[in-house]
C-alpha cells in the first residue's frame, strides 16, 4: 500500500528523522492560512500516490500566502497520471546547499532489505543508475543482525565529506531504517536528502510503500489509506477478501487459489488469449465471494468473456455454482461465462448449472481454449 507523502513524513518524524513542519489542506483558502501561519516562502505540493508531481505542474513555490492560494486553486483538481488531486501540502521552502538520495527496499533476491544512497538526489534514482551508477552505493542488510554502526556511517560517509554531515547523514541512515521495520515498509524513501546552507541534514520529501499483509496490526498505518486513489475494484476486492491484480487482457479469471489463478493465466496465454485480471477467491465456500468477484469483473469493459476455473478442495464446487446463479440474478452480465468445476460436490455443481441453463466442464484444457477462442472472435 502506498501512502502519501505528507504521511510518510509523520512515520519518519515519528522516527526522529528532521523533517521540516507542514499542514496538508483541500481548499484554496485553507493553503493561505497554512502559508501565513507557517511564513515566509512555501511549497505546495500536491498529495498524490505517483511521481512526475514537479513535472506534471503540482509542486509550486510561493513567496506570499496569496501566492500559495492561487497555487493550491490550480493544483486542487488537477490530474497527474490519471490521479485526481484532492490534498496538498504546503510546508517551509528550504534553502539547499547539496541534495542527496536515501532508499530502503525489500530486494526479492537476496530476500533482505537493500540500502541506496547516491550523492546525486532531487532526480528519479533509475536515471542516476542508467547515466551515472558509480554515483550509487548498495548495501544488502542482514536480516539476523539488522543495520550495523560501520554501514551507516559508510553510506553517510559516500554521500558527505563534511564529518559534521556525515555524522547527521549516520544518524539519519538509522533511523530510516528504524521507520522502514517498525512501518513493514517494502520502500522507505528520501529524495532529496538536503544539506542547508547552515550545514543541517533534513528529509524533505518521503516515499513509503508498505507490506498490506502487516496491516492487521498497524491499525495506525492502515488508517493513512486513500480510498479516492485507488481503483474501486480493488476495494471491493479488499473488502470481500479476495485476492485481486487488475491485467490488460479481455478474458476475466475467477479462480481459487494462487497456484491454479497462475496456472490459468498461462494456459490463456498458452492458448492465444490476454488475462483480463488475476482473481483469487480463496478456500471459502461463501457464495457470496462468487457474486462479488463476479461484479470486479463485468465492472471491468474490456472483458469479453469470464472463466471460471474451480477445484474444489475445501472450496465446495456446489457452493461456487450457487454463487454463479445468484451473480447472474443479481447482475447483469453481459459477458458469456465458461465454468470449469471439479472435486468435492462436483456432481451436485454441475446439475446446479445445468438447471440454471450453464454448460460447465471438468477438463481445464477445453474449458480454457474455448473461452479464449470466444474472446478471439468478440
Amino acid at each position: 500500500m502506498d501512502i502519501h507523502e505528507y504521511q510518510a513524513k509523520e512515520l519518519f518524524r515519528n522516527a526522529g528523522i528532521p523533517v521540516p513542519p507542514g499542514e496538508v489542506v483541500t481548499t484554496p483558502e485553507a493553503a493561505e492560512a497554512a502559508a501565513d501561519k507557517l511564513g515566509g516562502k512555501v511549497v505546495v505540493k500536491a498529495q498524490v500516490h505517483t511521481g512526475g508531481r514537479g513535472k506534471a505542474g503540482g509542486v509550486k513555490l510561493a513567496s506570499s500566502a496569496a501566492e500559495a492560494r492561487e497555487h493550491a486553486s490550480r493544483i486542487l483538481g488537477m490530474t497527474i497520471n490519471d490521479l485526481t488531486v484532492h490534498k496538498v501540502l504546503v510546508t517551509p521552502a528550504e534553502d539547499i546547499a547539496s541534495e542527496a538520495y536515501v532508499g530502503v527496499l525489500v530486494d526479492r533476491k537476496s530476500q533482505a532489505p537493500v540500502f541506496m544512497v547516491s550523492p546525486e538526489g532531487g532526480v528519479d534514482i533509475e536515471e542516476v543508475a542508467a547515466t551515472n551508477p558509480d554515483a550509487i552505493r548498495k548495501v544488502r542488510i542482514d536480516p539476523r543482525y539488522g543495520l550495523l554502526p560501520h554501514q551507516a556511517y559508510g553510506m553517510a560517509a559516500f554521500l558527505y565529506s563534511e564529518p559534521a554531515q556525515v555524522k547527521q547523514a549516520t544518524k539519519i541512515i538509522g533511523q530510516l531504517y528504524q521507520a522502514f521495520l517498525d512501518g513493514s515498509c517494502s520502500l522507505a524513501e528520501i529524495n532529496p536528502l538536503i544539506v542547508t546552507p547552515d550545514g543541517d541534514v533534513k528529509a524533505i520529501d518521503a516515499k513509503v510503500s508498505v507490506d498490506e499483509s502487516a496491516l492487521f496490526r498497524l491499525p495506525d498505518v492502515e488508517a493513512f489509506r486513500d480510498l479516492d486513489a485507488e481503483p474501486p475494484s480493488e476495494t471491493k476486492a479488499r473488502e470481500a477478501s479476495l485476492s485481486f491484480v487488475k491485467l490488460d487482457g479481455n478474458v476475466g479469471c475467477c479462480v481459487n487459489g494462487a497456484g491454479l489463478a497462475m496456472a490459468t493465466m498461462d494456459l490463456v496465454k498458452y492458448y492465444g488469449g490476454e488475462p483480463a485480471n488475476f482473481l483469487d477467491i480463496g478456500g471459502s465456500s461463501n457464495p457470496d465471494k462468487v457474486v462479488a468477484a463476479l461484479e470486479i469483473i463485468t465492472a471491468d469493459p474490456s472483458v469479453e468473456v469470464i472463466l471460471f476455473n474451480i477445484f474444489g478442495g475445501i472450496t465446495r464446487c456446489d457452493d461456487v455454482a450457487n454463487g454463479i446463479v445468484a451473480a447472474t440474478k443479481q447482475i447483469d452480465i453481459k459477458p458469456p461465462i465458461f465454468i470449469r468445476l471439479t472435486g468435492t460436490n462436483e456432481e451436485e455443481a454441475l446439475a446446479i448449472l445445468k438447471d440454471a441453463g450453464f454448460p460447465a466442464y471438468t477438463s481445464m484444457d477445453d474449458v480454457v481454449e474455448k473461452a479464449v477462442q470466444f474472446a478471439a472472435q468478440a
